[in-house]
């Protein structure tokens, strides 16, 4: 034993001596690239499909999440957080054809990491690790895709995802529900008329079914389906059937089927399909559609749903009900700007049981939406929260600034002052007007003396 306890200890002194040696030579390396690197011009801007907010750009941003957020907790939703990144093999295999996107870090230290695609995934990952079987939950966090970037449609390789979820209960309210907030929160906005499109993966299914598409290849054809707010029909087709080698005459029915939209006359319509071909999934999901048409009723939002069957979302993880929201009157052309449906298989693909837990959630587009709330801010945002500037007509009065100035805060007042010991009273108040500050209160020798501050309204300039 003592033999193999020295030669254990000999291993370990070898390893450590390797390991500083390593780090050292490691260290000079990137010292030579930092050195070789800094002779040359570095290139001042941020990587391809990033991009930095102004303070005017990040006051409508907080807008926009305050609104999302405020509508997802009257729902009654918690809030969570997950990494940034997750194990690779948590996410491989859960995007179908858009997993080429996922982003792989280099091994750091013994496990294979990727950063997270979206903040489903995760989510499900979550739930079996916490062994949680019943959850409403809402998270807002950035994501990361290798996709080719459209910074006028919003689309970007770093991106915000606002998710709102409810796990552990298979229902057709919850699914109603999820898109009542969608409409909610578009409402809210003010973004212009919006149309949510709805349709159900096992209507998919067993209209490919009906149709002949082989079963192995109901997802690759579902991801080509997905592609028609993108691309024509004809265009879709031929990737049907040059690419995926789907039977032409096979493609030409599916064609007939996706042509189809409307609310409760295509459910019927569906319904005579079923008679006539006694398809199961097809009976299912038109099943599951009326119910969730009829609860839209209730929940006032059956004028902005629109039952489409050439909605297919690309995701593999779905397995029931889908929605998708798209502007009407889009000038920008940014596409959808919320998505989402109900994945029911999800969380026992991490379950160590194979549990599942019944789950539906939508995810708003933040970033698509900035991008039409940008355009349409035209005049100022204020970009401050400051209630109250300190300011002062005269010379030496710095010190009286700013214990005003603490005064106001403890009271947990939003207060400002200038830096400079002896401003010039013009430009304090042109720095209250330049970033909208409403109130402005003016000190002076003969008011310190009597005990009192002069206020003045910024907008109407009333003292």
């Amino acid at each position: 034993m003592a033999a193999i306890r020295e030669k254990e200890n000999h291993l370990k002194e070898l390893k450590l001596k390797h390991k500083e040696e390593l780090a050292a030579l490691e260290a000079e390396l990137n010292k030579l690239k930092l050195d070789s690197k800094a002779a040359q011009k570095i290139a001042l801007k941020t990587p391809k499909g990033t991009r930095d907010f102004s303070p005017k750009q990040m006051a409508i941003r907080k807008g926009l999440f305050r609104t999302i957020e405020q509508c997802f907790e009257k729902h009654g939703a918690e809030n969570i957080s997950t990494p940034l990144f997750e194990l690779k093999e948590v996410l491989t295999g859960k995007y179908g054809e858009d997993s080429k996107l996922i982003y792989d870090l280099s091994d750091q230290g013994g496990e294979i990491c990727s950063l997270r695609y979206d903040l489903t995934v995760p989510f499900a990952r979550f739930l079996a690790m916490n062994k949680i079987q019943k959850i409403k939950r809402y998270h807002i966090a950035p994501v990361y895709r290798r996709d080719n970037p459209s910074i006028t449609r919003g689309r970007y390789r770093e991106f915000y995802q606002c998710d709102y979820d409810v796990a552990g209960y298979e229902s057709r309210i919850a699914d109603a529900e999820c898109i009542r907030i969608v409409a909610e929160i578009l409402s809210a906005l003010g973004v212009g008329s919006f149309m949510i499109k709805i349709n159900n993966r096992k209507i998919l299914d067993g209209m490919f079914e009906i149709c002949g598409v082989p079963s192995q290849k109901f997802r690759e054809i579902s991801s080509a389906v997905d592609k028609l707010d993108k691309m024509s029909w004809e265009e879709v087709r031929k990737e049907m059937t040059d690419e995926k080698g789907l039977d032409g005459k096979v493609a030409d029915k599916i064609g007939e089927f996706v042509k189809l939209k409307g609310g409760m006359e295509l459910v019927s319509h569906l319904e005579d399909v079923v008679k006539e071909t006694g398809n199961d999934n097809l009976k299912n999901g038109i099943c599951e559609m009326k119910q969730i048409i009829e609860f839209c009723q209730e929940y006032n939002v059956q004028d902005k749903v629109s039952f489409d069957l050439s909605l297919a979302r690309g995701l593999d993880y779905y397995t029931g009900v889908i929605y998708e929201a798209v502007l009407t009157d889009d000038k920008v052309g940014v596409g959808s700007v919320a998505g989402g449906g109900r994945y029911d298989n999800l969380v026992g693909m991490f379950h160590p049981k194979g549990k599942q837990i019944p789950c539906v959630g939508v995810s708003i587009g933040i970033e698509r939406l900035f991008s039409i709330l940008e355009a349409k801010a035209t005049g100022n945002v204020r970009t401050t929260a400051t209630d109250v500037f300190i300011a002062s007509a005269q010379k030496g009065l710095s010190k009286h600034r700013i214990s005003l100035c603490s005064t106001l805060w403890d009271a947990g007042l939003g207060a400002e002052t200038a830096y400079a010991e002896n401003p010039k009273l013009l430009n304090q108040l042109q720095y209250c007007e330049t970033n909208e500050i409403p109130l402005v209160i003016i000190i002076g020798e003969n008011e310190l003396q009597r005990g009192i501050v002069k206020i003045k309204d910024t907008i109407s300039r009333e003292e």
